[in-house]
């Protein structure tokens, strides 16, 4: 399922992605780009007010920390 943010003042595309989603890990923006193929032509920041589609934001299995113990 895809979701739409609006473009604050001075965001670019990552900025969005991390803001809305919570990451640009995993080919986020690559795939907001794909649904969104003008952003290219705007340029890096993009003008206020500019509504963009975000794909759906990627499932992470829980993290394994990996523990040293310095005195064994």
């Amino acid at each position: 399922m895809t979701t739409t943010a609006t473009a604050r003042a001075n965001d670019t595309l990552d900025l969005i992605c991390w803001r809305v989603l919570g990451t640009t890990a995993a080919e986020v923006v690559e795939a907001a780009y794909e649904l969104n193929r003008n952003l290219a032509d705007v340029g890096v920041t993009l003008p206020e007010g500019t509504v963009v589609t975000l794909p759906e934001a990627p499932t992470f299995g829980a993290a394994i920390l990996e523990t040293v113990n310095l005195w064994d």
